[in-house]
């Protein structure tokens, strides 16, 4: 039995790393990809995982393979496509804060199919996670929606994160129909204070957690930069802000925040429709904890920080 099985994008980012002697910029290989991220987070606090997706056969493929493996990640449910070349990200960095250039047309993490999919991993996972970058084509739309079905029949609990990338979408009006669609299966869900609008129509963070606590969802959180993390169910309100932290590079601390958040769920074994205020304003401080380490390193996966680290902060 797995804790958390994540379905979706590992690819690599690409992240400055100073000029050459020539003046031209550097960059550093760095393993990321959200879903991965999540699950290199949670293995590192002690739960146990696997991932399901596809990277190319070359040798960026081979290094994500290897990386998930080196982090204890299950990688059963893994394609190694010969036909397609692994995603690339390409990250801009200015005062700690990311942008995006990506090279996929297709990348190979936009080509996992239905039949691909690993159903065993599936029936065997207490949590089920996925984001909306594998929703931005087929046949990985198809294949995430028979993944979503699969664990939801198993009795896994659905976790979302919908991680908005504009570049990857033809529209805003697309990702919106796309991401939304999702909604009908999470269980748990983590937006940001940039999704908001785009997934429920409301901007403010409280009005946005109730619309999707109205549409079926238990448990809803919102990232708010440096104000911390909402938490919300039909119970109660709970709102933390972590610690100050010197950002070296915020990539992956979004990933890290629901790594820390799926790690308490999964640990506790926890019903989000059963949770208590002190359970969540418990899983909200953790979480700022795992985020707040993570930016204090470069990277996705290698910044995720392990148990005793974590446990020094809460």
């Amino acid at each position: 039995m797995y804790d958390v099985t994540a379905l979706g994008e590992v690819l690599i980012d690409f992240t400055p790393y100073g000029t050459s002697e020539g003046g031209q910029a550097l960059f550093e290989q760095n393993p990321g990809g959200a879903p991965a991220n999540v699950l290199a987070a949670l293995e590192r606090l002690g739960q146990r995982t696997a991932f399901i997706g596809k990277v190319g056969d070359d040798m960026h493929g081979q290094l994500l393979k290897e990386t998930l493996e080196s982090c204890g990640v299950d990688t059963r449910g893994l394609v190694v496509d010969p036909d397609y070349f692994t995603t690339l990200a390409f990250v801009a960095l200015k005062n700690g804060e990311r942008s995006f250039s990506f090279a996929r047309k297709p990348g190979a993490d936009t080509q996992l199919r239905q039949e691909e999919v690993n159903t065993e991993v599936l029936k065997n996972t207490k949590i089920f996670h996925c984001g909306s970058l594998s929703l931005t084509d087929e046949p990985a739309r198809s294949a995430t929606f028979f993944a979503l079905k699969t664990a939801k029949e198993a009795g896994a609990l659905i976790s979302y994160d919908p991680n908005y990338r504009a570049l990857l979408w033809k529209s805003p009006q697309e990702a919106m129909e796309h991401m939304r669609s999702v909604i009908p299966y999470a269980d748990i869900m983590k937006i940001s204070d940039e999704e908001t609008a785009l997934l429920t129509g409301h901007e403010d963070p409280d009005e946005a957690a109730d619309a999707l606590l109205a549409q079926g969802v238990s448990c809803v959180l919102v990232t708010l930069g440096s104000q911390g993390a909402l938490m919300k169910t039909e119970k109660f309100r709970v709102q933390e802000k972590g610690k100050a932290r010197k950002a070296v590079d915020t990539t992956g601390a979004g990933d890290a925040f629901w790594g820390g958040i799926l790690s308490r769920f999964a640990f506790y074994s926890a019903n989000p429709k059963e949770l208590t205020e002190e359970q969540g304003r418990e899983f909200v401080r953790f979480a700022n904890a795992v985020a707040g380490l993570c930016v204090e390193k470069r990277g996705g996966i290698p910044a995720m920080p392990d148990l005793e680290a974590v446990l020094k902060e809460v």
